[in-house]
C-alpha cells in the first residue's frame, strides 16, 4: 500500500506533462526516447514522482526492448506487482510501493540474467542518482 497520498492536482502541479501521463496515468514514453536508457554509470535508480530507491545500476541490461531494464528491483519491498489485462494482453504492472506511480512491466523473459526477470521501465518514471565515489572524498590537493 502506498505510503505517499497525494491528490491528482498535487501530482499534476509536481510533474510535467509526459511524466504525469505514464507515471500516474499509466501510460508508456515511446520506445528508444528515454534519457535514461544507455545510462552506463554506477547508482541507484529512484522513482521520479517520489524519491524511493527502485533499482540497482548492476542489476541493470540491455534487453535490447528501447526502455531501460532490470533483472531485480532493490528490494522486495521496493515495488508492488499486479496484473495488468489492458490492451487485450496479460501483463505484470510495477507500481512504486511507496508513491503507487506506475512505472512499467516485468516479464519472464530476461534470458541469460539471475532471475530470469526484465522489469522494462519507462525511462520518464525513474530518476538516476549516481554512486559517490569515495576517492574523490578523501580531500587533499588544492
Amino acid at each position: 500500500m502506498a505510503t505517499i497520498g497525494k491528490s491528482e492536482a498535487e501530482w499534476r502541479a509536481e510533474l510535467s506533462e509526459q511524466e504525469y501521463h505514464v507515471l500516474r496515468g499509466h501510460g508508456t514514453e515511446p520506445a528508444w526516447s528515454g534519457a535514461l536508457l544507455d545510462n552506463k554509470e554506477a547508482g541507484t535508480y529512484r522513482c521520479r514522482a517520489c524519491g524511493a530507491a527502485l533499482f540497482r545500476s548492476d542489476a541493470k541490461f540491455n534487453s535490447g526492448s528501447g526502455w531501460p531494464s532490470f533483472y531485480e528491483c532493490i528490494d522486495n519491498d521496493a515495488v508492488v506487482l499486479d496484473s495488468d489485462d489492458s490492451f487485450g494482453m496479460s501483463r505484470t504492472e510495477v507500481r512504486c510501493a511507496t508513491c503507487d506511480s506506475h512505472l512499467g512491466h516485468v516479464f519472464p523473459d530476461g534470458h541469460g540474467t539471475p532471475t530470469g526477470d526484465r522489469y522494462c521501465i519507462n525511462s520518464v518514471c525513474l530518476t538516476f542518482e549516481e554512486a559517490k565515489d569515495e576517492a574523490s572524498d578523501q580531500g587533499g590537493g588544492g
